[in-house]
C-alpha cells in the first residue's frame, strides 16, 4: 500500500488474476483498493474486454471508514516533515456525510460498498493510550468506527443506488450493529458471539468468515495444517452458524496468502464441520448472492438455463479425495475455455492467456 508504486501493483494484479481463473475461480469481490483509489474500475473493465484473463470482478473502489479510522500508521508527521503516505480508505462522518461517501464510491464505479464497522488491524488507524508491542503502541482492532446511524445510511443509500454493501466488523458489537442495519455481507466476525449470530440470522446477512487469512495470523508455520486453539474457536463459531441456518458464502480476504491458494478457504470450511455440498454452496451461489444476487446484472454461481456458463472441472472425486479441489483441470467462463487439460493418456494441454477458445 505504501512503497509498491502503480505499474507495479497493476502488473502483480494481472498476475494475480491468472492465478485465480487457472484455479477454478470465475468471480472475484474485490473490496477496497487500500491505496489505489478507483484503479479497480480500469482494471475490472480490462477483463471485461478480454484485454487479460481472470475472474469477472465485483469491486468496491475505496473502503468507507470514518476519520482516521482506517489509514497507515506513520510516527513522523510533524509539521514541515515531507512525508506522504497514500489514503487508503473514503473517510466520512455523520449521516450526511456517510451518504455522500456511498455516492462518491458508486459514482467512482463500485458495484459494491463496503465500509469499516470496526477497526482494521494493529498497523491502522488510532494510536492508542495503552498497549505496548516491541516498543511501539498499537491499538485496539475492534473500535467501533461508525453509529448505528451512521452505518443505517450507508446501508440506505447503498440500496437506493441498487448495490450490495458489504461491513468489515470484527467484534460482536460491529457486527450486530451492521447486520441491524440491513448490510448484505459481514466480512470476519470472528470473535464467538451468540448475539453476533442471532443478528445475522434475524437480519437475513450472510456470513464471509474468511478463516484463510485467519489462519495466515494465527499460525506461524505455513505448512503447518494443525489448529491451535484459537483458530479452533474461530472454526467452531462459523459451524455455529451454519447450524442456526446463517447463510455463509467462501471469501478467504486472498491477498494475505497468495492468489491460487483459494481453496484453502472451502478446506477450512470443511474443517470446521460443514457438510462439503454446503462448503460448495457457499463457494459457487452464495458467492453470487454476497456479490448482489440479481443486483449483478449477471446471473451465475450454478448450472441452469439463463446463468453463466461457468465451469470448473476436477481431477478427482471430491466426495473421496478434498485433494482434488486443487487439481483444476478445466475452467470455463461465460462458454469461454481458459483452461483444459487432459491427462489420462494425453499431454497435458492448457488453454489460457489472451487467446482463450470458444
Amino acid at each position: 500500500m505504501r512503497d509498491e508504486s502503480l505499474v507495479e501493483r497493476v502488473v502483480r494484479a494481472t498476475n494475480h488474476a491468472k492465478s485465480a481463473l487457472m484455479a477454478g475461480y470465475t468471480t472475484y469481490r474485490d473490496l477496497g483498493t487500500e491505496g489505489l483509489r478507483d484503479a479497480d474500475v480500469s482494471f475490472r473493465d480490462t477483463i471485461n474486454r478480454s484485454i487479460i484473463p481472470g475472474p469477472r470482478m465485483f469491486v468496491a473502489t475505496e473502503t468507507i471508514a470514518s476519520s482516521s479510522g482506517y489509514e497507515i500508521r506513520q510516527e513522523n508527521g510533524m509539521p514541515g516533515v515531507d512525508t506522504t503516505i497514500p489514503r487508503i480508505s473514503d473517510s466520512a462522518d455523520g449521516v450526511d456525510g456517510v451518504r455522500t461517501a456511498v455516492r462518491r464510491r458508486l459514482g467512482a464505479g463500485a458495484d459494491i460498498v463496503k465500509f469499516y464497522a470496526t477497526t482494521g488491524n494493529g498497523g491502522c488507524g488510532f494510536p492508542r493510550r495503552h498497549g505496548k508491542e516491541r516498543g511501539r503502541s498499537y491499538q485496539n482492532p475492534n473500535l467501533l468506527l461508525f453509529t448505528q446511524e451512521e452505518m443505517d445510511a450507508m446501508v440506505s443509500e447503498a440500496k437506493r443506488g441498487h448495490a450490495p454493501i458489504s461491513a468489515h466488523a470484527q467484534s460482536p458489537e460491529g457486527v450486530i450493529m451492521a447486520a441491524k442495519a440491513g448490510v448484505t455481507t459481514i466480512e470476519h466476525g470472528f470473535i464467538p458471539s451468540d448475539e453476533a449470530l442471532d443478528a445475522m440470522k434475524e437480519n437475513n446477512t450472510i456470513f464471509v468468515p474468511t478463516l484463510a487469512v485467519l489462519e495466515t495470523e494465527l499460525r506461524p508455520e505455513p505448512e503447518s495444517r494443525t489448529p491451535n486453539d484459537v483458530l479452533k474457536k474461530f472454526l467452531d463459531h462459523t459451524k455455529a452458524a451454519y447450524d442456526r441456518g446463517i447463510k455463509l458464502a467462501c471469501g478467504g480476504d486472498t491477498g494475505a496468502f497468495a492468489h491460487g491458494d483459494n481453496a484453502r478457504e472451502l478446506e477450512l470450511m470443511i474443517e470446521a464441520g460443514l457438510p462439503l455440498e454446503d462448503v460448495l454452496q457457499a463457494a459457487t451461489l452464495h458467492g453470487w448472492e454476497a456479490c448482489g444476487g440479481d443486483l449483478c446484472g449477471r446471473k451465475f454461481g450454478c448450472i441452469e438455463e439463463g446463468r453463466a456458463a461457468d465451469i470448473v472441472a476436477l481431477g478427482g472425486n471430491l466426495a473421496e479425495d478434498l485433494g482434488a479441489l486443487r487439481k483444476v483441470k478445466f475452467v470455463m467462463k461465460d462458454g469461454t475455455v481458459y483452461k483444459e487439460e487432459r491427462t489420462q493418456g494425453f499431454d497435458i494441454h492448457t488453454r489460457s492467456g489472451l487467446m482463450p477458445r470458444k
